[in-house]
């Protein structure tokens, strides 16, 4: 069994009255991928939230490279919460891009200002990346001046900046137009060919497959499956799962 990156156990999450996960465990190896699939409102950005401590959890616990960030709906400390939340890095579906920043200010500002790296050493890591995802030639772009797939890529690039254990996406593809959507699904293929530990809910069904070393199936803020990405997606066990993937061609 590989390093446990992130560790989950009993979280759930309510909005008042609106209990919106609801005791969900689940671990995540390093290098591997895990994709979460499931109907809009079953809570998986929710969750992604709060693991990358966006949200608060109503109670359970988290564990990011084997340091307790929240146990049984307790946190931690404020110091030990930033060392923790510098190991995550999130990939949101609308980019949040700063739109009066060039690109390669968007990449340098964090790594500044979180990381504290000279300016010409976040600019050096910067043009890596940029070079990573093809984008070069549009470090002084702004991103009004960029198609959305280069935003996304620009984001990604903004996420490994800073060096993160694992990386977590939030639909990434789901604000694009088809033409678009490859280029980041190409991107985020490479990532994990270079064994980057990967969280990734999309709706992107044959992506998931593909892409995926395990496949969580979440309705209703619970997993009502998980396993294998090929045995989820092709041979799903649960009959919620099997009316979910339904209009889904392979």
């Amino acid at each position: 069994m590989s390093e446990i990156i992130v560790q989950v156990d009993n979280l759930s999450k309510s909005f008042g009255c609106l209990e919106v996960i609801r005791d969900v465990s689940f671990t995540v190896g390093r290098g591997e991928v895990l994709g979460i699939i499931g109907p809009s409102g079953s809570g998986k950005s929710t969750m992604l939230r709060c693991i990358t401590q966006l949200e608060t959890v109503s109670g359970g616990s988290i564990s990011i490279c084997g340091k307790q960030m929240v146990k049984d709906g307790t946190y931690t400390d404020k110091k030990s919460l930033h060392q923790i939340g510098l190991q995550v890095g999130l990939v949101f579906q609308n980019f949040n891009l700063f739109p009066h920043f060039s690109v390669l200010r968007n990449i340098t500002e964090a790594q500044i200002h979180v990381l504290g790296r000279s300016k010409i050493q976040a600019q050096e890591r910067a043009r890596e990346l940029l070079f990573k995802m093809g984008l070069s030639e549009k470090e002084s772009a702004y991103p009004c001046e960029l198609s959305g797939g280069q935003q996304q890529r620009v984001s990604i690039a903004r996420a490994l900046a800073l060096d993160p254990q694992v990386l977590f996406f939030d639909e990434p593809t789901s604000a694009l137009d088809p033409e678009l959507t490859g280029e980041i699904l190409k991107v985020i293929r490479e990532l994990a060919q270079e064994h980057m530990t990967m969280v990734v809910v999309t709706h992107e069904m044959a992506f998931a497959r593909d892409l995926s070393d395990r496949i969580i199936f979440m309705d209703d803020g619970l997993i009502v499956e998980q396993g294998r990405a090929t045995d989820v997606i092709n041979n799903p066990q649960q009959e919620r799962t099997r009316a979910f993937l339904s209009r889904f061609q392979a």
